[in-house]
């Protein structure tokens, strides 16, 4: 670096004084009498160290400055990492559930695909599938086969008939809370002739085992049967959850003398597109209540399955089934191509065929109500246990 220079900045160089210019002229006239010139060479000398000194002290400054900018820049940094890595969303949030953006009138379908053996298709592509409603074959809009997290609503017949049978029962809940997707959010609804949330009022729902077997242990099993109100209680409460997929797991004899709303009104609820109920009938030849009929029916018309398991000790691998069947669905949406807002049932039917899988059998809702102005039906009244 050139003399007088320091990070850029130009220091003027210092000059000698005239005085001791006028001196070195003369002494140097003087040179053949002065055997030396020593005075003066050692006054130049003192003069250039006095000049590197003034530029080096500049430089020193300056780079000591630009230390201590460093210092405070480093740990204006440090602190930042510290704070993001605080607040990080991976520590102090949930994972970000799976979602789906879609047209409000789009059809959204949860389809099953099994061979002739009843086991489980994977693998197929949008190309496998066609959609008919009405008979009238529909565009894909949007299609996938993974895991995502759903809303579940266990609904448990807490009637008297169920009261030797609702230890295997609640064992059975556990299990299917145990095989499903860590995401998942679930609820519980108990009823006999009176419906109560197994979950406290502030727990909408939940994904802890343990909070689901204290909420299905809260009701002792007695009096009589009120499911139908118990289908439509769950039914609205689905809605408060934000998971893309809605199931309901409901596991009763089929038997109803208590409800205030009648069969005609809980299929009309049940015809939503986005809500799948999986039954599982309990009860013994003798129980003259039991309906395996509603249960089969329920199942059916929205693409999920009924149970009817020979003894208790099949309910837990049904219910372990269940799981298994709703993570390894296709999820397969359309823009209906009748866009009449009229009321009516539109059919579904979905078809599946790939070479090489010889023969597929989709499972999927039999079809739904097209929307349209209508008073909703009298909510069946909740009751804290």
């Amino acid at each position: 670096m050139p003399d007088g220079e320091a990070g850029g900045t130009r220091v003027p160089p210092l000059r000698p004084a005239p005085q001791c210019l006028d001196r070195t002229v003369e002494r140097t006239k003087r040179m053949t009498e002065t055997p030396s010139s020593a005075p003066c060479v050692q006054r130049q000398e003192k003069l250039h160290a006095a000049e590197v000194g003034t530029g080096a002290h500049i430089f020193e400054e300056f780079a000591s400055t630009l230390r201590y900018l460093a210092s405070v820049v480093l740990l204006i940094a440090v602190t930042s990492f510290a704070c993001a890595q605080k607040s990080s969303p991976s520590q102090s949030l949930p994972a970000k559930p799976f979602t789906m953006k879609v047209n409000v009138d789009m059809a959204v379908l949860h389809a099953t695909v099994q061979d002739r053996k009843n086991t489980l298709v994977s693998g197929l592509s949008e190309d496998d599938f066609q959609v008919y409603e009405d008979g009238v074959l529909q565009p894909i809009k949007y299609f996938s086969h993974e895991d995502i997290p759903v809303t579940v609503g266990l609904v448990i017949d807490n009637s008297g008939s169920m009261k030797p049978k609702l230890r295997d029962v609640v064992s059975a809940a556990l299990v299917f809370a145990r095989s499903s997707n860590p995401q998942d959010q679930m609820f519980v609804v108990n009823f006999n002739e009176r419906v109560s949330f197994g979950l406290p009022d502030n727990v909408p729902f939940t994904d802890q085992v343990g909070q689901l077997e204290g909420a299905l242990s809260r009701v002792r099993a007695n009096g009589e049967t009120a499911l139908y109100d118990a289908v439509a209680v769950a039914l609205e409460h689905l809605k408060k959850g934000n998971r893309d997929k809605k199931v309901l797991i409901v596991i009763s004899d089929g038997g109803d003398n208590a409800s205030r709303h009648k069969l005609a009104e809980i299929m009309a609820l049940a015809g939503k597109p986005d809500v799948i109920i999986y039954t599982i009938g309990i009860f013994d030849e003798q129980d003259t209540d039991r309906n395996p009929g509603v249960l089969k029916r329920l199942a059916k018309d929205t693409g999920g399955e009924a149970f009817l398991p020979a003894s208790l000790e099949d309910v837990a691998p049904v219910c372990e089934r269940i799981a298994h069947d709703i993570r390894s669905q296709y999820t397969i949406a359309y823009v209906p191509t009748n866009r009449n807002r009229d009321g009516n049932y539109r059919v579904i039917q979905v078809k599946a065929n790939a070479p090489g899988r010889g023969r597929l059998l989709v499972r999927t809702r039999t079809g739904y109500f097209a929307p349209a102005q209508s008073q909703p039906s009298p909510a069946a009244k909740v009751e804290q246990p």
